[in-house]
């Protein structure tokens, strides 16, 4: 289902996956199965997003971003592409940023360019993660750090 106020450019979603209103997913994304994507929420193109995959209102998913399947993302969490952002930056260089399966984010968290968490990974909202993120551990606070291991499977 794809709300008739989303602006979806892609064709590259998959069966089941609902698209709220006011969302903007451009050409190139790739979206998979059974996802949900609620509102006011920009996938840019060089964009994979996996199966069953929930983003929650106000994220905005920048190139360069792969988020594997049975991710979570909270509502506002934020992401970058560029370590050193400026307008009009003609040196820009793209900095990859990988949230694997099974992982959740937290509302308000930023996640800075070119991180990876890991698998069933969990960051505590409002967390800024500056570091990778090893698979089963929870990391909260500003900047981000181990909490615990995360038994939740």
């Amino acid at each position: 289902m794809i709300h008739a106020l989303a602006h979806v450019q892609s064709q590259n979603i998959g069966d089941g996956t609902n698209v709220w209103q006011f969302c903007v997913i451009l050409k190139e994304a790739k979206i998979g199965n059974n996802c949900n994507i609620n509102c006011q929420v920009l996938i840019e193109n060089n964009v994979t997003i996996g199966n069953n995959v929930t983003i929650k209102p106000g994220v905005q998913i920048w190139d360069g971003i792969t988020i594997e399947d049975d991710v979570f993302i909270g509502p506002n969490a934020t992401f970058t592409n560029d370590l050193f952002p400026k307008s009009k930056n003609k040196d820009f260089k793209l900095e990859e940023t990988l949230i694997k399966k099974g992982a959740s984010i937290g509302a308000n968290a930023t996640i800075l360019a070119g991180i990876t968490i890991g698998e069933n990974a969990l960051i505590g909202a409002g967390s800024v993660v500056t570091k990778n993120v090893p698979a089963n551990e929870i990391w909260v606070g500003n900047p981000a750090k181990f909490l615990k291991k995360n038994t939740n499977d």
